[in-house]
């Protein structure tokens, strides 16, 4: 059984993920009946400098629909960094998509943006096991902490499904026949304050029993190494560190909790703060 304190610590990594109020700050970003982001009136300045056709108000910040397949364009013009790798902009996470803009602008422009994270599990006489990755220390965000066996975001034209099989293989080297297996069982999201700005992402959780025989490989430099932990070890680091990545947390503890780790009391607490908003 956790203390009280480890239970409030767990709350607050839950609460740390909706760290953004909406608007706040931001001003809503919206074409013509979208409004599909969230911006800070500094980057709305520089937008309406590339664009005079955008138009600022205390309401928020309005641009033609006919500049939606110009978001990079824009983006780039008004000094918002990249990574060359597009997702689709969505005022929901399953709605309408009305056109793509770079991974490293979805902060700066408050878009969805949307991830996997797989559940390795294995099972073994003594107990399920976790498959737990280490992030490479070159890794422009959250380097060296701990991660999923697979995770990332959910590139343009793919579903998340789609992203899970192609991140399977690149990330762990786990063939795609068997990464088909792999179950939804949870989805989050949040709304989150980062160094890199407005986060509002949605997570797609799965579930895959693996064999014993299976040997994770770090196939594109994403991952330092990996770790099977049985799922005590796997609470008791949640318990006790901050050494998961954020998001990472939820999806732990939702595992942790469809296992029953903890007491219902307990249990009770944290499944109220971790399906806020979902």
């Amino acid at each position: 059984m956790a203390s009280e304190a480890q239970i409030a610590k767990l709350i607050a990594d839950i609460e740390f993920c909706h760290s953004a109020m909406l608007p706040g700050a931001r001003l809503p970003l919206v074409a013509g009946p979208h409004c599909f982001g969230y911006v800070m009136p500094a980057l709305a300045e520089r937008l309406r400098a590339v664009a005079s056709n955008i138009e600022i108000s205390s309401a928020g910040v309005t641009m033609p629909e006919a500049l939606l397949p110009r978001l990079n364009e824009l983006a780039a013009a008004a000094g918002v960094p990249a990574r060359a790798e597009d997702f689709d902009v969505r005022t929901a996470p399953e709605g309408e998509v009305l056109g793509v803009l770079d991974r490293g602008a979805l902060p700066s422009f408050g878009v969805i943006g949307v991830g996997v994270h797989l559940n390795g599990l294995v099972v073994k006489p003594e107990g399920l096991h976790l498959w737990v990755a280490k992030r490479a220390a070159t890794k422009k965000l959250d380097p060296g902490k701990l991660d999923h066996l697979v995770a990332g975001g959910v590139p343009a034209g793919h579903s998340p499904f789609a992203a899970l099989l192609k991140e399977a293989w690149e990330e762990a080297g786990l063939d795609r026949g068997v990464a088909a297996r792999a179950r939804e069982v949870a989805r989050f999201r949040y709304n989150m304050e980062r160094p890199e700005g407005l986060r509002r992402d949605v997570i797609y959780a799965y579930d895959l029993e693996l064999s014993e025989d299976f040997i994770p490989k770090p196939m594109d430099g994403e991952v330092e190494s990996f770790m099977l932990w049985p799922l005590e070890r796997v609470k008791q680091e949640l318990l006790a560190s901050n050494d998961f990545k954020f998001n990472v947390v939820l999806v732990l503890l939702d595992l942790l909790l469809r296992h029953g780790q903890f007491p219902p009391e307990e249990a009770a607490l944290l499944k109220s703060a971790l399906h806020r908003g979902i």
